[in-house]
C-alpha cells in the first residue's frame, strides 16, 4: 500500500473535521437585537439578485465577519439599485430576523439553507435612503456582462427559445417554465439544466474547432485562451459547483500539460474538490456540489467498463445507468423518491441534449450578432423542441409511477456504497455471477429501506402545521393504513380559489419523507377552504382509496368531478355509524341531523388510538358541542382536537367540564388575523388541567405510539 496517499489522506480528513463548520453549532435561536434596527457597515460579498418583488444580496459585516442575507421588499418602488454592487463597500441601516424555518418534517427549511451558507439572520431594509455604498469589485463587472447577455437574448429570441438559451449556455433557469422545470425534477433530468462538464467539454470543443482546427491561431494560443475564458465564463454561466469543478478541471490539465506533468483525472478531480473546500468551508453543503464530485468520481471509476462497450448506445446507457446508480441515495435522502424508468428516458433524453440542443444554442448566441441567422436558428429550435418536450410530457402523464421510499440513513448509504463498488469492480472485470449477486444485494437492500414502516409496531398521529388551517395524518402500526383528517389549504388572492402552496410545501413533502404514496382513506370534516382545500392536489397526486364525509357534506361541480375522474368512491358516515379503516375504527358523534352550516355540520369522529381516546371536532360550536355530551353522557376524552382553532365560538366549558381532555390541540397559524387561539379558550382548558400543545408555538405536533402506550412530540422545541 502506498503510504504516501496514505498519510495525505488521514491529514486531510482530519483537517476538514475542523475545517467545515457544523451546521447546528451556527444555529441561532434568539438575539437580543432581533427586531431593533441596526447600522452596520460591510461589503456586499456576493452577486445582487432583482425580482418584481424584492432586492437581495449577501452582506458582510466588517466588525464581527457576521453574514446576513440583505432584503429590501420594493412594495411598487422600483427605485435606483445602481449602487447595489457585487464588492461595495457599504453602511447599511436594518432590522435583523431570524430566516423562516421548517416547522413539520420534510419541509423545507429556509433557515437551515442559509446556515449552509453561512448566513445565520436576514437584515431587513425598510428603505433606500438606509443604505450607502461605493465601489464595486472585478466580479460585479463578470455579473453585469452576465445580466446584459441574458438581457440581450430575452430582448432578440422568442420568449421559450431564450428560456432554454439563457438555462443552457447562462445558467439562468428563471425564465423556464414551472412545470418543465418540474418534469424534468420528476424524471431526475434537472442534471441538464445545471451547466456542468457536459457544457465545459462542448465549450472547449467548440473554441477548439473555431481558433484550431479553422486555423486561427496555434494550438498553444488556443490552450492559453481556453485557460484564461473558462475561469470568466463560470462566472458568466451563474457559477455553480458543478461548472467550477468542470472549468477548473480542464485548466489544471492545460496547466500541467504545459510543465509536461502528467497526472491521473482522479488526482485533478481531488485537487478541485479540496481547493473548493479551502476556498468555500459551505461548499460541502450544496447538493449542487455534492452530486456533481460524486457523479463525476464514479464515472472516472468506471472508465474502464464503459471502454468494453464497442456500441456507443449501449456506453450512452451504462454512463446513464453508473450516474442514475450512484445518486439514488442522495436523490432519497434530499427528495424521498425514485424513478427506475428515470434510467430509459436519460438515455434518450441527454444524447438529444447533448448532441443537438446544447450546441445548437451555442451557436445560435455566437451567430446571433449576424442577426441573419437568428430569426432562422429561431424558428428550427421553436419547431421541434417543443414536440421533444411534449414527448417527454405524455411519457410523464402514462408512465410516472415514482417509488416513495421516505428516509435513507447515513447507516444504509454508508452499506449501499460499499455494496455497490464491489458490484462494479465485478462487472469491470467481467465477473458476471458475482456481479449479479452483489447487485441483487443492492434491490434487497432499497427493498428493505422501503418495507420498514410495514414491519414497524410504531404508529403517529401528526397534527401538521398548515397555518390557520388543519391537516392530521394517521399512521397505523405496520402500514395497516394511512388516513388523513381534513387538509387544508390557503386562499389565491386573484381567483379566491384553493392555491396547491400548502399541499406543495407541507402535505406532499411530509408523506414523501415517511414513503407515503397511498392513502386509505380521507376523512373531509367540512366544505371549508382551510379543512379541504388540499385534498384536490392528494387525490390528483396520490393514490386515495376512499373518501369518507358527512350525510350533509356538499361538494361542488370541480370536486365531484375530480372524484369521478379519478374513480375515488366517496362514502356519507351518517350518526353513531363507525368507519373502520385499516382495523382502526372512528365513531361518528356527529352531525345527527342538517344543522345548517358548513361548521356546524362537521364530521365528529372519536377513536382509541395508542392506548388514548381521541376526539376530532372539526369546526363545530357551543351548541354542537352541548348536544355531542347530551347524546353522550359518559362521554370522556384523552386527547381533543380543540374546535375551530381555538375560537371563542367553541370549548364550551360545561363540554369541557365533562369530556376533561387530558392533552388539547389547537391547529392555528402564527399571529393569525383572527387572534385564533382565544383567552377563554385557553383560560377554560386551563381550568380543567390540559395540557395545551399549539402548532403557532410548536410547529408539528405528532404522538408516537406501540401498543398502548405512547409520547407526545413537537416539530420545534
Amino acid at each position: 500500500m502506498p503510504i504516501i496517499p496514505v498519510v495525505l489522506s488521514i491529514i486531510s480528513s482530519v483537517s476538514f473535521y475542523f475545517w467545515i463548520p457544523d451546521l447546528a453549532e451556527l444555529t441561532v435561536t434568539e438575539n437580543k437585537m432581533i427586531n431593533e434596527t441596526i447600522e452596520i457597515s460591510g461589503r456586499i460579498s456576493g452577486p445582487v439578485h432583482e425580482t418584481d418583488q424584492k432586492v437581495d444580496f449577501i452582506f458582510n459585516q466588517y466588525k464581527t465577519n457576521t453574514k446576513y442575507q440583505a432584503v429590501y421588499f420594493k412594495n411598487g418602488n422600483n427605485g435606483d439599485f445602481g449602487n447595489f454592487r457585487y464588492g461595495a463597500q457599504c453602511t447599511v441601516s436594518g432590522t435583523p430576523e431570524l430566516p423562516s424555518t421548517a416547522r413539520n418534517p420534510g419541509q423545507f427549511d429556509y433557515r437551515k439553507f442559509l446556515l449552509s451558507k453561512g448566513i445565520t439572520h436576514q437584515l431587513i431594509i425598510a428603505s433606500l435612503t438606509d443604505v450607502e455604498c461605493d465601489g464595486a469589485s472585478l466580479f460585479d463587472n463578470l455579473y453585469e456582462i452576465r445580466s446584459n447577455l441574458i438581457e440581450y437574448v430575452t430582448t432578440n429570441v422568442s420568449p421559450a427559445t431564450a428560456a432554454w438559451m439563457n438555462a443552457l449556455v447562462l445558467g439562468e433557469d428563471s425564465q423556464l417554465n414551472e412545470d418543465t422545470i418540474a418534469l424534468f425534477q420528476r424524471w431526475n433530468l434537472s442534471h441538464i439544466l445545471a451547466i456542468s462538464g457536459l457544457h465545459i467539454g462542448l465549450i472547449v470543443g467548440l473554441v477548439y474547432f473555431l481558433l484550431v482546427k479553422l486555423s486561427v491561431c496555434t494550438k498553444e494560443k488556443a490552450q492559453s485562451i481556453i485557460i484564461c475564458f473558462l475561469p470568466v465564463y463560470a462566472f458568466l454561466a451563474g457559477g455553480a459547483p458543478s461548472v467550477w469543478r468542470a472549468s477548473m478541471m480542464v485548466v489544471l490539465f492545460l496547466l500541467f500539460s504545459r510543465v509536461g506533468l502528467k497526472i491521473s483525472v482522479t488526482d485533478v478531480l481531488s485537487i478541485v474538490f479540496l481547493a473548493l473546500i479551502i476556498f468555500n468551508r459551505f461548499i460541502v453543503y450544496s447538493v449542487g456540489f455534492q452530486l456533481s464530485f460524486l457523479v463525476t468520481f464514479g464515472l472516472l471509476l468506471s472508465s474502464r467498463w464503459f471502454l468494453q462497450s464497442k456500441s456507443g448506445l449501449w456506453t450512452v446507457l451504462k454512463i446513464s445507468f453508473v450516474a442514475q446508480m450512484l445518486i439514488l441515495p442522495l436523490q432519497i435522502i434530499y427528495f424521498s423518491n425514485f424513478h427506475p424508468l428515470s434510467i430509459l428516458v436519460n438515455l434518450v433524453v441527454v444524447p438529444y441534449f447533448s448532441f443537438i440542443v446544447i450546441p445548437f444554442l451555442f451557436v445560435m448566441m455566437l451567430l446571433s450578432p449576424l442577426a441573419i441567422f437568428t430569426p432562422m436558428m429561431d424558428r428550427v429550435f421553436s419547431s421541434i423542441h417543443p414536440i421533444v418536450i411534449g414527448l417527454i410530457s405524455k411519457i410523464d402523464q402514462v408512465a410516472y409511477f415514482p417509488f416513495v421510499i421516505g428516509s435513507f440513513s447515513l447507516f444504509a448509504s454508508a452499506v449501499y456504497y460499499l455494496v455497490y463498488q464491489a458490484f462494479m469492480h465485478n462487472l469491470q472485470v467481467a465477473k458476471l455471477k458475482h456481479a449479479f449477486r452483489y447487485g441483487c444485494c443492492l434491490t434487497l437492500l432499497i427493498i428493505i429501506v422501503a418495507i420498514r414502516p410495514y414491519f414497524s409496531p410504531v404508529g403517529k398521529v401528526t397534527m401538521l402545521d398548515v397555518g390557520q388551517g388543519d391537516a392530521m395524518v394517521i399512521e397505523l402500526p405496520y402500514r395497516k393504513g394511512v388516513i388523513i383528517i381534513d387538509a387544508g389549504a390557503k386562499m389565491s388572492f386573484e381567483n379566491k380559489q384553493p392555491t396547491d402552496a400548502v399541499y406543495q410545501q407541507i402535505i406532499k413533502p411530509f408523506l414523501y419523507e415517511k414513503g407515503i404514496r397511498k392513502i386509505d382513506a380521507v376523512f373531509i370534516s367540512h366544505a371549508d377552504t382551510d379543512h379541504m382545500g388540499s385534498i384536490p392536489f392528494l387525490i390528483k397526486e396520490m393514490n386515495v382509496e376512499k373518501v369518507i364525509v358527512s350525510n350533509y357534506y356538499e361538494f361542488d361541480r370541480t370536486m365531484l368531478k375530480l372524484l369521478e375522474s379519478s374513480d375515488t368512491p366517496v362514502i356519507r358516515a351518517g350518526f353513531e355509524e363507525a368507519v373502520t379503516v385499516g382495523r382502526q375504527s372512528f365513531q361518528v358523534l356527529s352531525p345527527d341531523s342538517d344543522r345548517g352550516t358548513t361548521n356546524e355540520n362537521s364530521l365528529v369522529l372519536y377513536s382509541i388510538i395508542g392506548g388514548k381516546s381521541w376526539l376530532f371536532t372539526g369546526d363545530i360550536g357551543n351548541e354542537t358541542e352541548k348536544d355531542i355530551i347530551s347524546n353522550y353522557p359518559d362521554l370522556t376524552v384523552d386527547v381533543l382536537k380543540v374546535a375551530h382553532h381555538g375560537s371563542d365560538s367553541s370549548t364550551d366549558p360545561v363540554y369541557l367540564n365533562q369530556i376533561q381532555p387530558t392533552v388539547a390541540m389547537i391547529s392555528a397559524g402564527v399571529n393569525n388575523s383572527y387572534g385564533h387561539p382565544h383567552d377563554e379558550v385557553l383560560t377554560e382548558l386551563e381550568k380543567v388541567k390540559s395540557i395545551i400543545i399549539r402548532t403557532d408555538k410548536k410547529g408539528a405536533i405528532q404522538y408516537i405510539y406501540e401498543d398502548d402506550n405512547g409520547t407526545f412530540m413537537t416539530y420545534l422545541p
